[in-house]
């Protein structure tokens, strides 16, 4: 028996093995329009194809000014909610599952994507000024602007509206995306937000717009749809945001209607110690999955079945994330399947005679 490839149920969801693959940025909405086009549909359907049990679309911006860059994706008009139509009927027609990953960049808006240059991008060239729970930029970047204790209903607002387009969209998941040092994780690190309002300070009020965000897209989804938040468990860095930070605010979450946590690390900003190496993530998420109720993934140079398998053998995490190793093979999980010697009835017939 394997634990990788037994199907995996929370609320209404079903994915048919425990090989999920997190949400990776594509910067690739050609007009700057934040409508996804053929990339995504081909990129999605792929891993439906490899036999992924669930796919989270990459950080898909709730309003203009929470994209990483202006070639990310939106779900914050009907033309975005439409575009996205599409790529779920695809993943569901090759026998996927799909989640969105809803985010707001934050002071790490308005950016470059890789080969059109460094930094910000400048308003004269499609940039625009960023928005944060301070005014201190991350490194290299622009200066946000800090946000007015007003100003956060909207963005709650903004979170709210997007997931109800997620859902008309017919998306299996919904996450809330707080890691990776953009607005969320911006809020709940004592890095970046020096706050004095009710949104700073203790680690109840640095984490109050993502319990709130939680508690009205909870609402505003019902009952039937799981809702996952991803979490940059640590900051790596001292005195930063870290895993018992982590694993207090997860129970926060689940009370306000969380049922999954998905936990990476990092990004909050450049003075960052990281020690990499394989599976260099997983104790985090072993940390945070034996103090929470709900069940936790775990991701990070996760590259081979064996591997896989092992992480889950320890009981303490749920899901495995694999990212870079499927983007260099989106076939990964059936190939894990022949590693480990399991029989699966989801290869396309079509490509059949390749894995055997």
């Amino acid at each position: 028996m394997s634990k990788l490839f037994e199907p995996f149920h929370v609320r209404n969801l079903t994915t048919r093995n425990r090989i999920w693959i997190p949400a990776m940025c594509q910067y690739s909405c050609e007009e700057q329009d934040g409508v996804v086009g053929n990339w995504a549909l081909v990129h999605y359907t792929s891993f439906a194809k490899g036999g992924a049990g669930l796919m989270i679309a990459e950080a898909t911006a709730v309003a203009p000014i929470g994209r990483i860059s202006p070639w990310c994706a939106g779900i914050w008009n009907d033309e975005q909610q439409i575009a996205w139509e599409a790529v779920v009927d695809s993943v569901h027609l090759n026998g996927g599952k799909i989640g969105i990953q809803l985010a707001h960049a934050g002071r790490k808006g308005s950016t470059h994507r890789e080969g059109s240059g460094v930094g910000s991008v400048d308003l004269e060239h499609g940039g625009w000024e960023t928005v944060s729970s301070t005014d201190q930029p991350f490194e290299g970047y622009a200066n946000p602007r800090q946000l007015d204790t007003s100003e956060l209903e909207g963005i709650k607002g903004e979170f709210v509206a997007a997931a109800r387009r997620a859902v008309n969209a017919g998306f299996d998941l919904i996450e809330i995306h707080a890691a990776h040092g953009y607005l969320l994780h911006q809020f709940l690190s004592p890095i970046t937000n020096h706050r004095d309002d009710i949104y700073g300070g203790s680690l109840e009020n640095r984490a109050r717009l993502l319990v709130e965000i939680v508690i009205a897209v909870r609402v505003e989804i019902g009952d039937d749809l799981p809702l996952a938040v991803r979490f940059s468990a640590s900051d790596w860095i001292e005195n930063g945001w870290n895993e018992e930070d982590t694993s207090k605010v997860a129970k926060w979450l689940e009370d306000a209607g969380a049922d999954l946590f998905d936990i990476s690390s990092a990004g909050l900003s450049t003075a960052q110690k990281i020690t990499v190496g394989p599976g260099y993530q997983v104790p985090l998420a072993e940390y945070v999955g034996e103090r929470v109720e709900a069940p936790v993934s775990a991701v990070g140079m996760i590259t081979t079945g064996t591997q896989a398998e092992e992480i889950l053998s320890h009981g303490k995490v749920e899901l495995i994330m694999v990212g870079r190793a499927a983007l260099g093979d989106p076939y990964w999980p059936i190939r894990a399947a022949k590693e480990l010697g399991v029989e699966i009835d989801y290869i396309p017939i079509r490509y059949s005679r390749a894995f055997f």
